[in-house]
């Protein structure tokens, strides 16, 4: 049994019983009786309360039985839960029916006087991407893709996954599951093409745990440099336009010490019809300050039209 789980299962086991002794502790949980006063002091650490007596019959009781006091929370602690929960409205963030629960028992433990002042910070504030006309911070209207819980829990117990797209079955193994731009994007090493892709988990049909054929060195693997097909050069007015939006993977090399004028490599997936389509509108965005040196040649063809 693994220590964080032992604890886990000795707080619940200590909690049910009135009195307990270094000796039941070991024999129930088959440790040295080091481990056992280590597991205990981390018990109390945690906020347990418990009560030691001293004597040849003497051991450990839980004060009143109960493992924490009720939890308070501070008027500031309140808003600032609930600005987070606001501000993340319509994102297609996963676990959404347990958001929508917390904030039901949060609203339960609530004064009138809280909760008023949460209606009215509900009707004042809005965020990006958050839509005015449905105000209801219990409103289930932004649920994720389907496939978003479950690509999680996978990724939780391993990151070799089999994705099953619309255009075909991928083996790979999951670097990052990132958010942008309201989408969600799966970066994976292509376990039989050997090189990195992006894939939207909107279109995902189907994903599995996958035992793969060969274990890859996952160090080797984040140290690879990915092929460079887009180098841009920018000035002072792009770079600022840059600090104002930029794709969440895209870093700057400063070539001056002034910051004035910077240098950016990077690799497009011009198979993602939707990078490439946002790619585009982003080096527009960017302005006449920029000037390219590499770009694939679809992303060219775009910015022409």
């Amino acid at each position: 049994m693994k220590k964080v789980e032992r604890i886990n299962v000795m707080m619940r086991y200590i909690n049910n019983r009135s009195h307990f002794t270094i000796s039941e502790i070991m024999r129930e949980f088959h440790v040295s009786r080091a481990t056992a006063i280590r597991d205990i002091q981390e018990i109390e650490a945690m906020g347990m309360p418990l009560v030691a007596e001293v004597g040849r019959a003497g051991g450990y009781f839980v004060m009143n039985n109960s493992i924490l006091p009720n939890v308070r929370f501070t008027d500031n602690e309140i808003k600032a839960l609930f600005i987070a929960f606001m501000a993340t409205r319509n994102q297609q963030l996963p676990y959404l029916k347990s958001r929508q629960s917390l904030a039901e028992k949060l609203l339960g433990l609530l004064s009138e006087t809280q909760q008023d002042d949460l209606v009215l910070l509900n009707q004042l504030l809005l965020f990006e991407g958050t839509n005015p006309h449905n105000p209801d911070l219990l409103e289930l209207s932004d649920l994720p893709h389907p496939m978003l819980e479950k690509l999680i829990q996978l990724i939780l117990s391993d990151s070799y996954l089999q994705l099953t797209l619309n255009e075909g079955h991928y083996s790979i193994y999951l670097l990052h599951l990132y958010h942008e731009k309201g989408l969600w994007f799966i970066e994976g090493f292509d376990l039989e093409e050997e090189r990195k892709r992006i894939f939207p988990v909107d279109h995902l049909k189907d994903i599995e745990a996958l035992i793969p054929k060969k274990k890859i060195n996952k160090k080797k693997l984040l140290n690879q440099q990915e092929e460079i097909n887009l180098i841009l050069e920018l000035g002072p007015k792009a770079i600022a336009q840059f600090k104002k939006y930029h794709p969440l993977k895209f870093t700057l090399a400063f070539t001056n010490a002034f910051q004035t004028e910077a240098i950016l490599q990077a690799f497009i997936d011009v198979t993602i019809e939707e990078e490439v389509e946002d790619i585009s509108n982003w080096l527009l965005f960017l302005g006449k300050d920029m000037r390219i040196k590499e770009i694939p040649q679809i992303l060219q063809n775009n910015l022409l039209q």
